[in-house]
């Protein structure tokens, strides 16, 4: 095969610069997305920070509920609480299921992070909202999974929402505009037997 020539490239950027800006002149509305990371894979929560520091870079309000963070140090928290006019981080859990072990435990923890996510999406002040391993307490069901895609499903026309966990119902992907699945393709806590580590997994 011949290498491509300059001039050979550069003819075909531009047939796909005309064809690009084509499909981006139909596209003109603008709403609030609801958001699903899953899937087995590493990245979801830090994907969803990734957007909450670009909306920050655009001047945005951003509430963040952690449903099942919140019994050990993230390396987000102390950046996120050095912006507080836009950023209110709350890591309300108690850690996984397995090392709580108390059920009733985990419903009201569940209940009471949920409450502070419906807070955030009703006030007009918070552009964005994430729900951290939301995905984590409906696959236990320590919430009604009906209640939470009601909420959802209506929340306010110009609203973001991001939910994140492994495992999404069903029910969330339908009503969801955005879905991402991170798939598990190699990790060094599986294969190598390393550890969790600061700056990486939390």
């Amino acid at each position: 095969m011949a290498a491509r020539t300059d001039e050979d490239h550069n003819a075909k950027m531009a047939k796909l610069k005309v064809a690009h800006d084509r499909i981006v002149e139909g596209k003109t509305l603008e709403k609030g997305l609801l958001i699903v990371h899953t899937g087995k894979g590493k990245g979801k929560t830090s994907a969803a920070l990734g957007m909450v520091v670009r909306a920050i870079g655009h001047g945005m309000r951003v509430g963040v509920v952690q449903f099942v963070k919140g019994a050990w140090e993230t390396g987000e928290k102390p950046v996120f609480d050095r912006f507080p006019e836009f950023v209110e981080f709350k890591p309300m859990g108690e850690g996984f299921t397995w090392d709580t072990q108390d059920r009733a435990r985990d419903i009201a923890v569940a209940r009471e992070a949920w409450d502070e996510v419906k807070r955030m999406i009703a006030d007009p002040a918070y552009k964005m909202v994430l729900a951290d391993e939301l995905n984590i307490v409906l696959r236990y069901d320590y919430l009604p999974l009906d209640e939470v895609l009601e909420v959802l499903a209506n929340k306010p026309a110009d609203k973001h929402v991001i939910v994140t966990g492994r495992n999404a119902p069903q029910g969330l992907i339908d009503i969801a505009d955005l879905v991402t699945e991170m798939t598990l393709v190699k990790h060094p806590f599986r294969e190598q037997g390393v550890k969790a580590q600061a700056g990486i997994e939390y």
